[in-house]
């Protein structure tokens, strides 16, 4: 899992850690400046939000390890979406709702198409406008354009006809709202990394 060790929100990303943990996963909380081909033999890379993207070594995007991000600032250089800020990834503030439009894809958790309350108090989340090789899970409430989860099976094409070189997921996360999710959250979130992973 990759983080910012000296990093403000380090308590959040140890929680994680901790949760996946206890669901059964082996979990190493690396730096920012992680080389990405130390992590070839990983089952499952995680980007946090917590990182500062400029830090963040390129070649996460052609490793062929399944890997799950909410840092929305590195969905272009991972080209899980396009380049422009605000235009093709960002964070909106003060949300708490989803639309789950892809309710038969296992992301979704079994949850129901519809409104889905996600975090206990609003909190900012993160979007990206994704390629067209994407599973779009669930949108932002009332902003069907901005995808909050979204999803590329190996092999799917990303942005700019880039390839998926393992799954790839993006989430809605932002940096410490991990622990503001509901148990509608939780499950997303969990089915998010089981997904990937192949659980």
């Amino acid at each position: 899992m990759v983080v910012q060790l000296n990093g403000p929100n380090l308590a959040t990303d140890q929680r994680i850690a901790a949760h996946l943990g206890a669901r059964g996963y082996s979990v190493q909380l690396v730096d920012q400046d992680y080389r990405p081909e130390l992590a070839r033999d990983a089952n499952l890379i995680v980007i946090s939000s917590t990182v500062s993207s400029k830090d963040v070594l390129p070649g996460w995007r052609t490793l062929p390890v399944p890997l799950v991000t909410w840092e929305n600032d590195l969905l272009d250089d991972l080209a899980m979406c396009g380049k422009r800020h605000d235009v093709d990834f960002g964070e909106t503030d003060k949300e708490r709702y989803l639309w789950l439009v892809n309710a038969p894809h296992p992301i979704a958790a079994g949850l129901p198409a519809g409104v889905v309350n996600v975090y206990g108090k609003q909190a900012a989340m993160s979007w990206g406008k994704p390629g067209l090789g994407a599973s779009v899970i669930a949108s932002v409430y009332g902003q069907p354009d901005k995808a909050a989860i979204f999803a590329y099976e190996a092999g799917a094409t990303m942005d700019y006809e880039a390839l998926a070189p393992a799954r790839r997921v993006m989430f809605f996360m932002s940096n410490d709202s991990f622990a503001n999710l509901s148990q509608s959250g939780q499950q997303l979130f969990d089915a998010a990394i089981d997904w990937a992973i192949k659980r």
